[in-house]
C-alpha cells in the first residue's frame, strides 16, 4: 500500500515506493474513492493540488485540478481540466498509454476538475537528461512527441517528461492542448524528419477510425475536427515534421 509522505523526492519518501497499478483499477479508485487534499503543488500557474484517494484498501497519491483555480486565457476556454482528461482517453484509444490514468471529478473540495494519478518518479530526471544519457527510452519519446501533434500540445517542457520509479517514461501537463488553431510547442524535436514506424501509424488510422466518444463532452467540435485534422496528416506524412519557424515552436522555459 502507498502511504503519505512529504513531495521531497528523498529516497525513504514512500512515493517512490508504490507498486504499479493497472489503468482499469486505477480509474476504479480515482472515480469512487475518498479524496482528501494534501497540499498545493508549487511552481504551478494554476492551482493545483496533491490530493490522497483511497477506496479503504488502497492509498495513492494524485493531482488535482480544479476549474476554479484556473487561471484566464486569452487563447483557450475555461476548462482546461478537460484538456487533461482528453489527452489520457486520447493517448488510451492509440494504444500508447504514454499519459497517467485521468478523470473528471465533480465533487471535490474545490468543485469539479481533473484528477491524476500520481505517478512516483525520479524527480531529477527529465526530457533534456534522459536523452543525453542513453536512447533507450527514444521509442517512449516517439510516442510522446506524436502525442503532441495529435493533441497540438502548446506547453512540452522538458519537465513534462518524467522518469516513473518503474522504468517507463510519462507525459502530464495537458491543460493548453487540443486547440483547433495549430500552436505546436515541445522541446521534442531530435526525431524531425525521421519516418515513423508502421505500427504507429496503424495506430495513427485506428484512433481516426474510432474516435473516443469521451470527446463529445471534453472538446468543442471545431477541436475534435482539428484532432482528425492533425492526426490525418502526421498519418500520412509518415514522418515527424520539422520545425520551420525559426525556433518559435519550442516553449518557454524549456524545462
Amino acid at each position: 500500500m502507498a502511504n503519505s509522505s512529504t513531495t521531497d523526492g528523498s529516497e525513504d519518501s514512500p512515493f517512490l515506493e508504490r507498486d504499479p497499478i493497472p489503468t482499469p483499477e486505477a480509474l476504479h479508485l480515482l472515480r469512487g474513492g475518498r479524496v482528501e487534499l494534501i497540499g498545493r503543488m508549487p511552481y504551478s500557474s494554476n492551482h493545483t493540488f496533491l490530493v490522497e484517494i483511497t477506496d479503504g484498501h488502497l492509498l495513492v497519491q494524485g493531482i488535482y485540478k480544479p476549474l476554479a483555480g484556473e487561471q484566464p486565457l486569452w487563447d483557450f476556454p475555461d476548462g482546461l481540466y478537460q484538456r487533461e482528461v482528453a489527452a489520457f482517453v486520447t493517448s488510451e484509444a492509440l494504444g500508447w498509454d504514454v499519459v497517467p490514468p485521468t478523470v473528471v471529478r465533480d465533487d471535490l473540495t474545490h468543485g469539479i476538475g481533473s484528477l491524476q494519478l500520481f505517478m512516483p518518479c525520479i524527480f531529477e530526471e527529465h526530457y533534456f537528461t534522459l536523452r543525453e544519457q542513453t536512447d533507450k527510452y527514444d521509442d517512449e519519446f516517439r510516442r510522446i512527441g506524436a502525442l503532441d501533434i495529435v493533441i497540438n500540445n502548446t506547453d512540452r517542457k522538458a519537465g513534462h517528461c518524467i522518469l516513473g520509479t518503474e522504468g517507463k517514461i510519462w507525459a502530464i501537463d495537458h491543460g493548453v492542448a487540443f486547440h483547433h488553431e495549430f500552436k505546436l510547442r515541445t522541446v521534442i524535436w531530435d526525431f524531425a524528419g525521421e519516418a515513423i514506424d508502421d505500427g504507429m501509424c496503424d495506430d495513427l488510422w485506428r484512433f481516426l477510425d474510432d474516435m473516443p466518444t469521451e470527446f463529445d463532452e471534453l472538446l468543442s467540435p471545431f477541436e475534435r475536427d482539428a484532432v482528425k485534422t492533425r492526426t490525418t496528416a502526421l498519418g500520412t506524412a509518415h514522418r515527424f515534421p520539422h520545425d520551420d519557424t525559426g525556433g518559435r515552436r519550442y516553449p518557454w522555459p524549456l524545462v
